[in-house]
Order: structure tokens, then C-alpha cells, then sequence
């Protein structure tokens, strides 16, 4: 009967020592997992994070273009608005001597002094108008050219030295900083 038990002892112990084993592997195995969902969890905890933070970056961006987009319609309007002020300020002095002009013609019956003040006036106005960068489209003596002339006569019987060129200018034209802004009206040679 002592064999028997310790047959017995035996075998519970082989089959303690295997519950061990299995009970070790299955533990082994549950801390795997706990720390594959421990690595888990962070690489996805940072991703959330990073998402996040671009979130916010994004958004700062959107807001920052947003006010960039409204100051410049705002300056672009400021200037749509105000932006004839140098070209007023320069006509300004002109209107001024215009109305002396004006009050001063009662007082003399002279032509000519009236003809001279005139001709000030108007040579301040161009003065003025080449200061903000306007300049007159000469015709005298030019060949006739599309880009910054209109025809609106053609003369006949001018000769051949006078074909194509301007004969007479009805009415002056003139350049904003090399761009035509109005074109200037002449009769031409035929």
C-alpha cells in the first residue's frame, strides 16, 4: 500500500507539475497580451495626440488665412475708396487759382491779361497731371498709329509726303504711365 501511495504521490505530483507548466504558460501568455495592449494603447494614445495637434494647427492656419483674407479686402476697398487723394490734392491748387481767376476777370476788361492768366493755369494743370505720371499723346507731324490714335476724318488730296500722317489732331489724347486712357482723335492723310 506504501508503493501504491507513493505511485500515487508520484503521478499527482506529474500531473501537479503539469498543471503548473500549463498554468505558467497560460499566465506567460495573459502578460503577453497585457503588455501587446499596454504598446498598443500608446502608439495609439501619441497617434491621437499628434492627430490633435494638427487639428490645431490646421485650424490655426484656416483663422490666421481667414484674417488675412479680410484685411486685404479691407485695404483693397480703403483703396478703391481713397485712392484718387493724391490726384485730387494736386487739383486742388489749380481749382484755386481758377476761381481768382474767376474773381479777379470782373475787375479788368483786358483780354490779354485774362488770355495770360489762363495759360498759367493751364500749364499748372499739365504740370500737375505729368507729376501723377499723365502725359499728352503727341500728333503733330506723327505717322498715324492705332495703338494710341483714332481716326475720325480721312483728307484727301494731301500728296504723297502727307499719306498716313496726321494732318490735324480734334481732340488731344492721353497716357497714364504708358497706357493709353484715352485715345487721341485726328483726321489723316489719304
Amino acid at each position: 500500500m506504501e508503493e501504491e501511495k507513493m505511485n500515487m504521490n508520484e503521478e499527482e505530483q506529474a500531473v501537479c507539475s503539469d498543471n503548473m507548466e500549463t498554468e505558467n504558460k497560460v499566465e506567460n501568455a495573459e502578460n503577453s497580451e497585457n503588455t501587446d495592449c499596454k504598446e498598443d494603447k500608446d502608439p495609439l494614445e501619441a497617434a491621437q495626440a499628434e492627430i490633435e495637434e494638427l487639428k490645431d494647427k490646421y485650424l490655426r492656419s484656416v483663422a490666421e488665412f481667414d484674417n488675412y483674407r479680410k484685411r486685404t479686402l479691407k485695404e483693397k476697398a480703403e483703396l478703391i475708396l481713397n485712392g484718387g487723394e493724391k490726384s485730387v490734392c494736386a487739383i486742388l491748387p489749380i481749382i484755386d487759382d481758377m476761381e481768382r481767376a474767376i474773381e479777379n476777370g470782373t475787375k479788368t476788361e483786358d483780354p490779354a491779361v485774362l488770355r495770360e492768366g489762363m495759360e498759367l493755369i493751364y500749364h499748372k494743370m499739365m504740370k500737375a497731371l505729368e507729376s501723377l505720371g499723365v502725359k499728352k499723346i503727341e500728333t503733330e507731324g506723327a505717322d498715324f498709329n492705332t495703338d494710341i490714335h483714332e481716326a475720325v476724318a480721312m483728307v484727301p488730296g494731301m500728296g504723297d509726303d502727307k499719306k498716313g500722317k496726321i494732318i490735324d489732331c480734334l481732340q488731344a489724347g492721353y497716357q497714364l504711365n504708358d497706357k493709353v486712357i484715352r485715345h487721341a482723335k485726328v483726321a489723316v492723310g489719304q
